[in-house]
């Protein structure tokens, strides 16, 4: 699985949660345990967060998931 593919997934579930994803930026990363994919708030006056994912690195299977609000 490639990152894009990776990022497509986590997007895809973000979106329902946040809608307007604009006000965040992306970090991906291969780690052991699959794909990283974080959204962290670009401006850091603001409080709350992004969603948080880990997804198989194989199989693409959303493995977990933190929603920061």
């Amino acid at each position: 699985m490639t990152c894009h593919q990776a990022l497509r997934i986590a997007q895809a579930d973000a979106e329902q949660a946040y809608r307007d994803l604009s006000g965040y930026r992306i970090q991906l990363s291969l780690e052991d345990d699959g794909w990283h994919v974080d959204y962290e708030l670009k401006n850091p006056r603001l409080h709350g967060g992004g969603p948080h994912y880990i997804i198989d690195a194989v199989n693409g299977t959303i493995l977990q998931k933190r929603y920061e609000q």
